[in-house]
């Protein structure tokens, strides 16, 4: 029944901690500065069919509270209202982060872990399922098309190959990134080895971005390779914390996501 009603996703990394309340549960006409008009909030667009909640693990303990409640109480309450709505929605989550050490740092409520791991599904980084890689080139390449109104490329099986043996550090989403690109770059019908070479990332090297400085050819390439650096190392003091070390950096916690996003920075490659 739920598969024929709405389907609300929510990322909770890109929205700022002082939306997101806004965004899930609504608020009414005037509960605070800038809000012109009566929002619905997301779990009020899923009631009766499924909300997905990405990057759950990013929700201030604030947030968790209410979200618990609403997963107890099946009620949300817009802000600025005292009149709850009762509401039946699906939710499901999904994060990159360890839940589990996050309990253990006190940054996820175990209360709340519980109400979503009813049926929990762990899936392996595409490093360790190399084979569902050429079929997702394929899904990749016929949706890009599709959205953008391409000729087909053929993809050799040599150049599959060469992608099936790619670490892919920033798993599913740099796997599209790069066939995005290929189907773009690419001139002629065929996508080979030669042309996949072209795009895939380089390897990080083990030295500094002072040492990296000597390699590069830019100004540019030297800031960014200290950016990610930067980025990565206070990532790792704050226990790979995102709204934390946004705070620590002093920088809006959407914008670090996106820095992150930019450069492929993840706790499974660089943790």
């Amino acid at each position: 029944r739920r598969g024929r009603e709405r389907f609300v996703q929510v990322n909770c990394a890109a929205l700022p901690e002082e939306l997101i309340e806004s965004e899930l549960f609504g608020h009414e006409r005037g509960a605070f500065t800038g809000a012109t008009q009566k929002q619905i909030g997301k779990f009020e667009q899923a009631d009766r069919g499924t909300i997905f909640l990405d990057e759950v693990g990013d929700m201030s303990l604030r947030t968790q509270a209410k979200v618990l409640r609403v997963l107890q109480e099946g009620e949300v309450e817009r802000l600025g209202s005292a009149r709850t709505i009762e509401i039946d929605a699906r939710v499901i989550a999904a994060t990159n982060r360890n839940l589990e050490e996050a309990i253990d740092s006190a940054v996820f409520r175990e209360d709340l872990y519980f109400r979503l791991s009813v049926i929990p599904i762990r899936v392996p980084p595409l490093r360790d399922r190399n084979e569902d890689i050429p079929r997702l080139v394929e899904h990749f390449a016929t949706l890009f098309c599709k959205e953008n109104n391409f000729k087909p490329k053929h993809f050799t099986s040599s150049a599959l190959d060469l992608m099936s043996n790619e670490r892919w550090r920033g798993n599913v989403r740099e796997l599209r990134n790069t066939v995005e690109r290929l189907m773009a770059m690419t001139d002629g019908k065929t996508i080979d080895v030669a042309e996949v070479r072209g795009v895939l990332r380089r390897e990080p090297r083990s030295g500094s971005a002072a040492e990296e400085a000597g390699r590069t050819g830019t100004l540019r390439e030297f800031k960014e390779l200290a950016e990610r650096e930067f980025l990565v190392s206070k990532l790792r003091e704050h226990g790979w914390n995102i709204s934390k070390t946004a705070g620590m950096i002093d920088t809006p916690r959407s914008n670090m996501y996106k820095k992150m996003e930019h450069y492929r920075i993840s706790q499974d490659a660089d943790g």
